[in-house]
């Protein structure tokens, strides 16, 4: 059957169409993606949608959002858009939908997706095992985290909130970043250095290190300068960023008892060159007495060019299976 895949973030809204048979994915189309700030509400969004591809939509949708789904109204942060589940079906025309946190939505890519999506980050080569747990780490305007659970009978995803952990500084430098962050912040979760905008607290606290003025840039600016090698402290501070995601990593695969991991989100393919040659793999096993376990762990990144979408599609596709 034919559905709407929908994910909302906090700037963009994202639509495609989908087809689904028995529990999985057949076909997903190509996105349109609309501005959340052009838009009144997700209803007047999903009527820009079905002008665009200029046919009447399906009465079924999965739909992603980034936020909790919890309680009778969904907010989202940097969106004004309130969405109310339990009307949903009457405001889209629906006979049918699942929501799903953005994140979760991954997790059911994650799950569906063939071993062509996949890049070897660290760990043994080959494809993924569809068996054990897989942890799911995927830094972007957050740090999101989901639990991947292979059964017998198919999968369970699980979304969770890891990135707000606790952030472990591991060498002196971290240390510089932590107290930096403990300045302002009376608790520092990881999120505050493993995300996009972490990467200013990461650079600030290494541009303060060598006694430089502090450049103010927005975390997009740094990014780009970091990965085109035009600011070589904003390299550092990428390098140092893909260390800390590999400690973090190894963290989350540690607390859940994965025996695989998958990096995703957008951050992660942009800088899936530079996970590559950075110490990523070396903080990722630093274990301890764990090291040996952690090395046998194969690591992936998911390339997937709308994982999002295709999750969301994928969650529809588990839940009316039947």
């Amino acid at each position: 059957m034919q559905v709407v895949a929908v994910d909302i973030g906090g700037t963009h809204a994202r639509f495609a169409l989908a087809e689904v048979a028995d529990g999985r994915v057949v076909a997903l189309g190509e996105a349109v993606t609309l501005k959340t700030a052009e838009h009144a509400s997700l209803q007047t969004a999903w009527e820009e949608f079905g002008r665009q591809i200029g046919q009447p939509l399906p009465r079924a949708a999965a739909i992603a959002i980034a936020c909790p789904i919890r309680g009778e109204v969904l907010k989202l942060t940097n969106n004004p858009w309130i969405i109310r589940p339990g009307l949903i079906d009457e405001k889209l025309g629906l006979d049918r939908h699942v929501l799903v946190n953005d994140f979760a939505a991954v997790g059911h890519a994650v799950a569906q997706a063939d071993d062509a999506h996949f890049v070897h980050l660290c760990g043994p080569e080959g494809p993924l095992p569809r068996t054990g747990v897989t942890s799911i780490v995927g830094p972007g305007t957050g740090l999101g985290v989901a639990q991947l659970l292979h059964l017998a009978t198919g999968y369970h995803v699980q979304a969770t909130e890891g990135g707000h952990g606790d952030f472990a500084p591991l060498d002196s430098i971290e240390d510089a970043i932590l107290a930096r962050l403990r300045q302002r912040y009376r608790r520092v979760s990881v999120e505050r250095v493993v995300s996009g905008p972490g990467l200013i607290e990461i650079y600030e606290a290494l541009a303060a290190i060598e006694g430089r003025a502090i450049q103010q840039l927005d975390d997009r600016s740094l990014w780009t300068r970091g990965l085109e090698g035009a600011d070589s402290l904003a390299t550092a501070a990428i390098d140092r960023f893909c260390m800390s995601l590999g400690a973090v990593a190894g963290d989350i695969a540690l607390v859940q008892g994965g025996s695989s991991v998958v990096i995703a989100g957008g951050l992660g393919y942009r800088i899936k060159d530079v996970l590559l040659r950075s110490g990523f793999a070396d903080r990722f096993r630093a274990k301890g007495r764990f090291e040996a376990m952690m090395a046998a762990l194969p690591v992936r990144l998911i390339t997937h060019a709308q994982p999002g979408l295709f999750g969301a599609a994928a969650a529809f596709a588990k839940e009316f299976s039947a």
